[in-house]
């Protein structure tokens, strides 16, 4: 059994699809098509069951793939330990992150690690789907490290270190009947039509949440994925906004929320069944060494 054989399987389990997959692993179909056939003869089963509409992964597929996974990451760790112990640390270094990260200087902290360790590979990722989908990829493998927004409840197979908490404010265009507020509650704001990051994205999971609980959903009538754009819709007039205090509205008429039990929490995270390669527990520890700034604190 090969390695191309084993990252082959992953990618068409993952994806679940033989054109997506052959073009994540920078293959031609005809050719992922054909080592996953040689792996099926090689086994004796078969890990797909394929029609022309979808593909899904057998029985035997669906017990042969972490074992797979597992085998695929043993093989990483002990090239890099290899790589480490005679010229460096080597392999790959795969980052996720959010499009804010408040204080957080991201750059300056993967500049550094770079600049240490300049034979790893890094790759980062800012999502697009929010903490949800970071989260989703840490579980898959896609992901070494990730900075998210979700609480706790929702970080479920995976190992969490809490680095910083932000309270929501409440975001008012000019004139607005509430701006002479010096705080508010979920419950002022309840009637309101609101302008929010996509589901998905931890401040707005939290936030559907507190609304639900007090027997009020709201009404999210835009959708953005940067919360500086925030400002901007809520001075047209297209809604209100409640969103983490990050410091990244400048210009925006803020309000505390007086909700005590509601933070935005940033956690940073790998995966939870296996422990980290030797590039993500330095990143870690670059972290946890305190020579960068990454804490939010909680502010009222």
């Amino acid at each position: 059994m090969e390695t191309r054989q084993l990252e082959c399987f992953v990618a068409v389990a993952e994806e679940l699809s033989f054109t997506r997959a052959a073009r994540r692993l920078y293959a031609v179909q005809s050719t992922v098509s054909a080592t996953i056939q040689a792996l099926e003869g090689e086994l004796g089963v078969k890990l797909f069951d394929r029609s022309t509409r979808r593909v899904e992964l057998s029985p035997a597929g669906k017990v042969f793939l972490p074992e797979a996974k597992a085998a695929l990451e043993a093989l990483g760790r002990a090239r890099e330990v290899v790589a480490d112990a005679s010229a460096g640390l080597r392999g790959s270094l795969r980052v996720g992150t959010l499009t804010s990260v408040g204080d957080l200087d991201l750059p300056d902290l993967l500049g550094a690690f770079h600049r240490r360790y300049p034979l790893v590979d890094l790759h980062v990722t800012v999502s697009i789907t929010g903490s949800t989908g970071l989260a989703e990829d840490l579980r898959q493998g896609r992901l070494d490290v990730a900075l998210l927004g979700l609480p706790e409840s929702d970080l479920a197979g995976l190992d969490t270190k809490l680095v910083g908490a932000a309270p929501f404010v409440a975001v008012l265009p000019d004139g607005h009947r509430l701006e002479n507020r010096r705080s508010l509650t979920l419950a002022d704001l309840a009637d309101e039509s609101f302008v929010d990051n996509p589901r998905g994205f931890g401040n707005r999971v939290a936030l559907d949440r507190a609304f639900e609980a007090i027997g009020a959903p709201r009404r999210v009538i835009v959708e953005v994925a940067d919360l500086r754009a925030v400002p901007a819709y809520v001075a047209a007039g297209l809604g209100i906004a409640v969103v983490p205090d990050l410091r990244l509205l400048s210009g925006a008429r803020t309000i505390p929320l007086d909700e005590p039990g509601l933070v935005w929490p940033l956690t940073i995270a790998t995966r939870g069944e296996r422990p980290p390669g030797p590039a993500a527990r330095l990143l870690l520890d670059l972290i946890d060494g305190g020579e960068f700034s990454i804490a939010i604190p909680v502010r009222t």
